[in-house]
């Protein structure tokens, strides 16, 4: 596989509105925040040069403060994100070294990530020039209008899509000028690189790579967490 340098972003902007006054990103998870949890994952990878944080303007200082405590070696910077996950992900593009040949984007409230699963998306992302992590659904899903069900899609075609997102930088950088050009904002990066045409490899993930949404979903990433730990 080619040498790849790998710069990291953390999405952690949101604004918990589903977490009844818990801010996600900074929840314990087993003692670790939520947030820290997501960099250290990446933190002992060495394809990856550095680790950069889109967040809120009022969480960056205890950010920063929690990535020296927790001794993440590769962080770089906490950025102000924007109004919209997009425009906060492109801010902290802005800050990544030029010399990165790779764009890695993360949910700081997805903290549970393996280092397996990691890697094995890089590896894609470099063969195919761009990877996500995703899990097939388990449930029969339905599409609906006004309250009743136009369709039933197939499952077995359907996957859901988690982070790292994982692209070569001169894709990415084509997806985010397309998305300027036409007014366009994405819900997560995988669409950039669609939008420009770049088949995106699905990289197999597991269900444990939850993201904290609802305060239930600390109980449950804490089970997770305490299941393999105990393997």
């Amino acid at each position: 596989m080619p040498e790849i340098s790998l710069s990291v972003i953390i999405a952690c902007g949101g604004n918990s509105t589903r977490m009844e006054g818990i801010n996600k990103q900074l929840a314990m998870i087993c003692g670790i925040p939520a947030v820290i949890r997501s960099m250290l994952a990446f933190d002992g990878i060495e394809e990856v040069s550095e680790i950069i944080a889109a967040a809120r303007e009022a969480d960056i200082p205890e950010i920063e403060r929690l990535a020296k405590e927790y001794n993440v070696t590769k962080f770089k910077a906490a950025v102000s994100g924007g109004n919209t996950r997009q425009r906060s992900v492109f801010n902290a593009f802005m800050q990544t070294d030029k010399a990165t040949r790779y764009i890695a984007v993360h949910d700081g409230a997805r903290p549970l990530v393996s280092e397996e699963h990691i890697r094995k998306c890089i590896k894609d992302a470099s063969i195919f020039g761009g990877a996500i992590l995703g899990v097939p659904v388990k449930d029969t899903v339905k599409v609906v209008s006004g309250g009743l069900i136009t369709d039933t899609p197939d499952r077995r075609n359907l996957y859901i899509a988690q982070t790292p997102q994982i692209f070569r930088r001169d894709l990415y950088v084509k997806g985010i000028n397309f998305a300027q050009d036409h007014d366009l904002d994405f819900t997560d990066d995988c669409q950039l690189a669609e939008a420009v045409g770049v088949k995106v490899c699905v990289s197999p993930s597991d269900h444990s790579n939850i993201k904290i949404t609802t305060r239930e979903d600390i109980d449950i990433a804490e089970a997770f967490l305490r299941r393999k730990e105990k393997l």
